[in-house]
C-alpha cells in the first residue's frame, strides 16, 4: 500500500507542525508514505471565490502528482473534502478523475484503513474536541446532530487511544466556529462573532486545548482568541496522537 502526503499550502505556511507529525505518525504505523515534492494549492481558495477555472489547472497538477498512490492522505478536512466533492466536476470533458475516490483525511485513513485500536501518544490533558462542518457533513468524520442516525465520532475513538488524555466537547458541539472559507472574509462581522461564542462553549468545558482534524477552523478560533486574549489553547488532532511517539 502506498500512500502519498498531501499538505495543503496553508498547513505548510501557517502549521508545518502538523504535516510534520502526520507523517511522523504514518511512519510510526509502519506506513509507506511519500511525501511528492513540489506540490501546491488543491485549488479549493479559487474554486469557492467564483473562479473555478483557475483552479482546473491545479486539480490537473495535483492528479500528476497522486493518480499513482493507492490512498492520498491529508491532515486537513476542508481541503481534502474539495478534491473528493469536487475534482470530477472541475476536470469533466477533460480525463476521468484518479485522485478523487483515493484521498482521505488523515483520521479517516487512521480509523476506517488502518483501523487503529492501539496506544498511540501521550498527553496529560483535558481537550475540546471541535468537530468542523466539512469533517462532519461531508466526510462523515461524526455523526451530524442534526439528522437521526446513531452517534459516532472518529475522532473520538482515535483520541481515546491517548495515554492520560481526557475527551469533553462543548454544547452544540458540531455548530460551525464561523470560519467558511471565504464566508470569514464577506462576512467578516458576522464570522468573528460565530467564533466568539464557539470559542466561549469550549472554554466552558474547562479544557486545556481545542483540538481538531482542521487547521482552518483552528486558525479561525486561534486569531480570535489571540486578540481577545481567551484562555485556551490549540492543537490539531495529529499532534496529539504523534504526542511522544
Amino acid at each position: 500500500m502506498k500512500v502519498g502526503l498531501f499538505i495543503p499550502c496553508y498547513v505548510d505556511a501557517v502549521y508545518p507542525e502538523v504535516g510534520i507529525a502526520t507523517y511522523r505518525l504514518l511512519k510510526h504505523l509502519g506506513v509507506d508514505v511519500t511525501y511528492p515534492l513540489n506540490q501546491t494549492c488543491c485549488g479549493q481558495p479559487m474554486a469557492n471565490a467564483g473562479f473555478e477555472k483557475m483552479a482546473t489547472p491545479l486539480a490537473e497538477k495535483f492528479e500528476q502528482k497522486f493518480k499513482d498512490f493507492d490512498y492520498i492522505v491529508a491532515p486537513s478536512v476542508s481541503c481534502t473534502a474539495f478534491v473528493k466533492l469536487n475534482y470530477p466536476r472541475l476536470l469533466k470533458g477533460h480525463h476521468e478523475c484518479m485522485t478523487s475516490g483515493k484521498i482521505m483525511d488523515v483520521v479517516e485513513f487512521l480509523h476506517d484503513v488502518l483501523k487503529v485500536d492501539k496506544p498511540l501518544g501521550k498527553l496529560k490533558a483535558k481537550v475540546s474536541l471541535h468537530n468542523s462542518c466539512h469533517g462532519v457533513r461531508e466526510l462523515g468524520l461524526s455523526s451530524p446532530s442534526e439528522e437521526n442516525v446513531p452517534e459516532f465520532n472518529k475522532i473520538k475513538d482515535l483520541l481515546k487511544l491517548v495515554e492520560g488524555l481526557e475527551v469533553v466537547e462543548p454544547e452544540r458541539s458540531d455548530e460551525c466556529c464561523g470560519f467558511g472559507g471565504m464566508f470569514s472574509v464577506e462576512e467578516t462581522s458576522v464570522s468573528e462573532q460565530m467564533g466568539i461564542d464557539k470559542l466561549k462553549r469550549h472554554i466552558d468545558t474547562g479544557a486545556k486545548y481545542i483540538t481538531g482534524p482542521d487547521c482552518s477552523c483552528l486558525m479561525h478560533m486561534a486569531g480570535i482568541s489571540k486578540k481577545r486574549a481567551m484562555p485556551i489553547e490549540f492543537k490539531h488532532v495529529v499532534e496529539i496522537l504523534a504526542t511522544g511517539l
